[in-house]
């Protein structure tokens, strides 16, 4: 027998030992919600700082009350936690909320029991501004007290955030009309239907009044949307004129106008990436010493030249009972008018000139011309002085790292609500978050 034809003897080895789950065990497990989290987590700082606001404007329209019948409500304090927690954790939606507070220990442990849907945290989320405005101020003012934050010098940037409308919605006048036509000739049809015994009884009536809750909201937005026209035109005019009567100025004029019919307060604006998407422009004003949000506004106007800064400034100056005295701004914001009333309220405006039309002008925009105001003539040499110059340094250090961190840590990516007013509430919300998620640990101490 040949060596070849013998079969080396393999070596056996133990089979391998491995954990397995094992789904079907029963146990027994002693644990009461506090256990969820550790005693270190960040969502007990959370849960506490909420604890030390006053949310009475939340609890005041609340119809549960003692001695009368019905179920009680959920506590807002909780409410209030879980949307701060949420957006400190970039969660911008209801229903994926909702979703968490099933399957994440840290929101479990928030809710402590308590059940709520996608529908409760929705409707909390935009149906208080007025309070989430006032809570806003309250968290400035405990800042300011604290002598975290002075509004001694701000910075202002608009974020432009994704509307929720498509493209396809926006319709010229002719076709809103009609559009407006058929939608009140639903509203009357599901009327008729809802008399009729024989139809609501095959319906239902939970179904039927669905529809016509959702029938009446369509003929809401189309109405508002025909009575955004006029402002529109009004704008269009306005931008005509300055445009003069050349090619630029007939092309103003001869476009013809169209609204959203799913959210008429948004515009078509050019968006970061250089596209054009139906959007609203966030305001941001903060304190560019401390990096505290200390103002929120949201707007429909596509330009920052529209006079948006000095509502913000007053509004920062509304919250945190101090006076702005140096306003930064991108070259945008860039108006004699401005210019003009914030050298008499005895504000500094930092911000770039616009590019000259000129080729041969470029790099003088800053120097003095014959007719300049005083205000004009104080402003181009503040921006063309070295300190001005290391002053507006801290414009860019300080919003653009503030736009970001709402953008990618917040979830201001795109809303999911419509309407100026509800999109406010969520920019107020991740505000909220922003200066807690910062600020939470100095404002417990």
């Amino acid at each position: 027998m040949k060596n070849e034809d013998i079969e080396p003897v393999r070596e056996v080895r133990p089979k391998v030992r491995l954990r397995k789950p094992d789904r079907w065990q029963a146990q027994m497990v002693c644990q009461c919600p506090d256990d969820l989290v550790s005693k270190a987590h960040e969502v007990r700082s959370v849960a506490a700082l909420v604890e030390k606001m006053d949310l009475s404007a939340f609890r005041e329209p609340i119809k549960a009350r003692q001695g009368h019948a019905g179920r009680d409500a959920t506590d807002p304090a909780l409410l209030v936690s879980l949307w701060l927690y949420a957006c400190i954790r970039g969660c911008g939606s209801a229903r994926h909320l909702a979703r968490l507070c099933t399957e994440s220990r840290p929101f479990q442990w928030l809710c402590g029991g308590v059940s709520v849907n996608h529908h409760l945290l929705s409707d909390f989320r935009v149906g208080h501004a007025d309070a989430l405005d006032a809570l806003f101020t309250q968290g400035i003012a405990a800042l300011v007290d604290k002598n975290l934050v002075k509004v001694k010098r701000i910075s202002q940037d608009g974020l432009r955030v994704r509307a929720s409308a498509g493209a396809a919605s926006f319709r010229r006048e002719k076709r809103l009309m009609e559009l407006l036509d058929q939608a009140r000739r639903h509203v009357e049809e599901l009327r008729r239907q809802a008399d009729d015994p024989d139809h609501a009884a095959a319906v239902g009536s939970r179904r039927q009044a669905a529809r016509q809750r959702a029938a009446r909201e369509k003929e809401a937005r189309l109405e508002q949307a025909i009575a955004e026209l006029p402002d529109l035109k009004k704008r269009q005019e306005e931008a005509a004129r300055k445009a003069g009567d050349g090619q630029r100025g007939r092309e103003i004029r001869e476009k013809e106008l169209r609204v959203s019919t799913t959210d008429p307060d948004a515009r078509v604006m050019k968006m970061p990436n250089g596209g054009f998407n139906p959007a609203v422009n966030v305001q941001l004003a903060t304190d560019t010493e401390s990096r505290a949000i200390v103002g929120v506004d949201v707007t429909n106007e596509g330009s920052d030249s529209a006079g948006l800064s000095e509502p913000l400034r007053e509004q920062v100056e509304r919250r945190a009972g101090q006076k702005v005295e140096e306003h930064l701004l991108d070259g945008g914001y860039v108006k004699t008018e401005d210019l003009e009333r914030a050298h008499q309220r005895g504000v500094e405006l930092f911000m770039p000139p616009k590019p000259a039309r000129s080729p041969g002008n470029r790099g003088r925009e800053l120097e003095g011309r014959p007719g300049d105001s005083e205000a004009i003539l104080a402003w181009k040499d503040r921006m063309g002085s070295t300190e001005g110059k290391e002053i507006y340094k801290q414009r860019a250090s300080t919003s653009e790292t503030v736009n970001a961190d709402l953008r990618c840590h917040r979830g201001l990516t795109s809303l999911t609500v419509r309407g100026l007013k509800k999109a406010r509430c969520v920019a107020l919300w991740c505000a909220l978050a922003y200066n807690l998620m910062h600020f939470g640990a100095a404002l417990l101490a």
